[in-house]
């Protein structure tokens, strides 16, 4: 006789938020410690740390680990990237800092990218490509300014570049045989993958099967409790064989079906799971709009009943939050919302306008949000750091 399959878990939203709060290491000011390291820790964590160019306040990378690590500084992540190269940049749901230690479950999608003889046509031909790779082998890593032989062409799509040599260089990155060894602000170092690491053999490519595994079991770490959805974010062909995988684990009891209140969506959780503690009810986060607790809309609005738009690509008629509204979170629930600017040249930040979500203004909260505010404001105006260079780049 078969075993009988396991009872469903039925968790009441504020629990589902708190299990998610948790994961995402929201629920303490200080969970990874200080100091260089902690990103390093972080970013192991959260499997991921999400890229973006846009810096009305400070970069969203920068600002997600700040989250996370009070004393996050801008050289911590440099650090991390071009000296310990204990992280590097490639592409999860949108470019992104990775773990290095989970480079072997991106290497087959670098293989595959090779594969694709289509995506050479915007980009030039492979002789190109070559040439490019033979002066960075001779001369060392170079950024996009140090190429001055381009013919300029008309852009393809808005994100395009006038530049030829930058479509080669992409092309080099996600091909895998390029590594962006340094970044400061958005201009990237470029260096052989290879040399970068100190390769003489790569790591052993992850299996399909272990690639499906690593997806779900990083969900789970960051996210708590999970649905496919969730887990493959903005990666819709992953889904067959992570709903595979997730149906062997229930059976093998090593995962729990989750019913969230009233919702349809299945959800599932670690049969070790924690427990939903209560977070520290004057604990205060102003997130990004990149933050991994913010940017799945769905689940954000399932868990904590709060439907987050990112408004700079409307008319400003059209706005309700503001151009680049940010989510505050105290505790376990998001009480409002607002629209900040980092002024530089005069040292200050900006409050655009502030949006209390119904029923959740009061003077307490207030007091709260302003003096996480004035140490928000000092991260922003807080001088950049040089990035640093490896002994063996200088």
């Amino acid at each position: 006789m078969p075993p009988r399959p396991p009872k469903t878990i039925t968790l009441s939203r504020e629990q589902a938020r708190r299990l998610w709060l948790q994961a995402q290491r929201l629920d303490a000011r200080e969970p990874f410690g200080a100091g260089a390291q902690a990103t390093k820790a972080a970013v192991e964590h959260l499997g991921y740390v999400q890229i973006d160019t846009i810096n009305v306040i400070e970069r969203c990378h920068h600002h997600i680990l700040f989250s996370r690590i009070p004393s996050y500084e801008r050289g911590h992540l440099a650090q991390a990237q071009s000296l310990d190269r204990s992280v590097f940049e490639y592409w999860t749901h949108a470019l992104s800092y990775v773990p290095l230690r989970d480079i072997r479950f991106f290497l087959g999608a670098m293989k595959a990218h090779r594969a694709e003889p289509k995506r050479w046509s915007a980009v030039g031909g492979r002789e190109e490509a070559r040439k490019l790779l033979a002066r960075i082998r001779k001369d060392g890593p170079l950024t996009i300014r140090d190429i001055d032989s381009d013919v300029l062409v008309e852009k393809a799509h808005l994100w395009a570049s006038k530049k030829p040599s930058k479509g080669l260089l992409e092309r080099a990155f996600y091909d895998g045989d390029l590594v962006i060894s340094a970044r400061a602000g958005m201009l990237k170092t470029y260096e052989l993958t290879d040399r970068h690491f100190g390769w003489e053999k790569r790591p052993t490519p992850a299996s399909e099967r272990q690639v499906t595994a690593y997806r779900l079991d990083r969900a789970l770490r960051a996210q708590g409790v999970v649905s496919l959805d969730s887990i493959c974010h903005l990666d819709a062909p992953a889904k067959a064989a992570v709903a595979e995988l997730i149906e062997a684990r229930v059976k093998r009891r090593e995962l729990l079906p989750v019913g969230i209140e009233d919702s349809t969506v299945p959800h599932w959780m670690p049969r070790e799971g924690p427990e939903a503690a209560a977070l520290p009810p004057d604990l205060v986060h102003i997130l990004s709009p990149f933050d991994p607790l913010i940017i799945q809309r769905k689940r954000l609005k399932l868990v904590f009943g709060y439907a987050h738009a990112f408004e700079a690509y409307l008319p400003k008629e059209k706005r309700v939050f503001g151009y680049f509204g940010l989510p505050v979170l105290i505790g376990d629930a998001v009480v409002a919302v607002l629209d900040l600017k980092t002024d530089r040249q005069a040292g200050q930040l900006l409050i655009q306008q502030w949006s209390w979500l119904e029923g959740q203004e009061s003077p307490e909260r207030k007091a709260l949000i302003e003096a996480e505010l004035a140490r928000f404001e000092r991260f922003q105006l807080a001088r950049d750091v040089a990035v640093p260079v490896a002994h063996d780049e200088a």
